[in-house]
C-alpha cells in the first residue's frame, strides 16, 4: 500500500480529485486530498496575506498531524510550487515528488517569474480589475464558461456543471511569493514529471525535457488535457500507481 497526497491547482480544491480518490482506495492505497487556504470549502478564509508560505504550511501540517511517511506527493499546475516548498520542508516524509503537468520553480523563483511576459501582464491586469488587487479571478481573459470546455477540454456536461460553481479566485501571492529550495536532502528525492500532451505550454515542455536529462527524475508522457484527474480519472489513477 502506498500513501498519496493529491494537491489541486489554483482555482480548484480537494474536491476536484473526487473521481480519482475512490479508484486509488479501491486498489488499497491511502489517499489525502487537502484544500489550500482560501480555496474550495475553505474559500471563506481567503485574505490578502495568504500566499505560498501559507499553502506550503497547509500541506506540511497534513503530513505531520496525520503522521504520514513515504508519501507520493502529487501536484498539478500551480500546485507544483506548493509541493516543491513542501518537499524542501519535510523531505523525510516524501517518497516521490510528482509534478502532474505542473510548474517546477527554482529556488528564489515565483510562479509569475516562470511565465512569459504577456501572461504575467494579463494576470496582473485581472488582479487589479476584478480581483481587488489580491485575487486572481480566473486563468485568462475568456470567462470560465469558455475556459473549462475549450481550454482545459473538460467537455462532459455533467463535469462542467460540477466544476464551474466550485472554482474560486486564488490569492495572487501563491503566484508571486518566492519558492524556497535550499534543503540538500530534498534535492535528492526521486521526482517524476508527467507531461499532459494535449495542453500546449512550452514552459511545461521544458520541464519535461529537463526531467529526461536528470538522473533523479522520471519523465512520463500522458496523452490527456491539463486537468486529467477530471477528464481521464482512470488513466490518471493507473499512471500514479505505476510510479515506483
Amino acid at each position: 500500500m502506498a500513501t498519496f497526497l493529491l494537491l489541486h491547482p489554483a482555482w480548484f480544491g480537494g474536491w476536484s480529485w473526487a473521481k480519482v480518490t475512490p479508484l486509488l482506495r479501491a486498489r488499497g492505497q491511502e489517499v489525502f486530498t487537502p484544500t489550500l487556504t482560501g480555496l474550495g470549502e475553505r474559500r471563506h478564509l481567503a485574505r490578502p496575506d495568504v500566499g505560498l508560505d501559507v499553502h506550503v504550511q497547509d500541506i506540511v501540517n497534513v503530513l505531520e498531524y496525520e503522521d504520514l511517511h513515504d508519501v507520493f506527493l502529487v501536484g498539478n499546475s500551480s500546485g507544483g510550487a506548493v509541493i516543491t516548498g513542501v518537499a524542501d520542508r519535510v523531505p523525510e516524509r516524501i517518497a516521490n515528488v510528482v509534478y502532474l503537468d505542473a510548474f517546477v520553480p527554482e529556488d528564489g523563483e515565483s510562479l509569475m517569474g516562470t511565465m512569459p511576459p504577456e501572461r504575467r501582464t494579463m494576470i496582473e491586469r485581472l488582479v487589479e480589475a476584478e480581483g481587488e488587487g489580491w485575487l486572481i479571478p480566473r486563468f485568462t481573459t475568456p470567462p470560465w464558461e469558455k475556459i473549462v470546455p475549450e481550454v482545459w477540454e473538460i467537455t462532459d456536461k455533467r463535469d462542467i456543471a460540477w466544476v464551474l460553481p466550485r472554482l474560486s479566485p486564488t490569492p495572487v501571492r501563491q503566484f508571486t511569493d518566492l519558492v524556497r529550495r535550499r534543503n540538500p536532502d530534498a534535492e535528492k528525492l526521486p521526482r517524476t514529471y508527467i507531461r499532459c500532451g494535449r495542453w500546449a505550454n512550452p514552459v511545461f515542455d521544458r520541464y519535461a525535457a529537463a526531467a529526461k536529462r536528470n538522473e533523479h527524475w522520471r519523465s512520463i508522457a500522458f496523452e490527456a488535457p491539463h486537468i486529467p484527474f477530471i477528464t481521464h480519472p482512470h488513466e490518471t489513477a493507473e499512471l500514479l500507481l505505476s510510479i515506483p
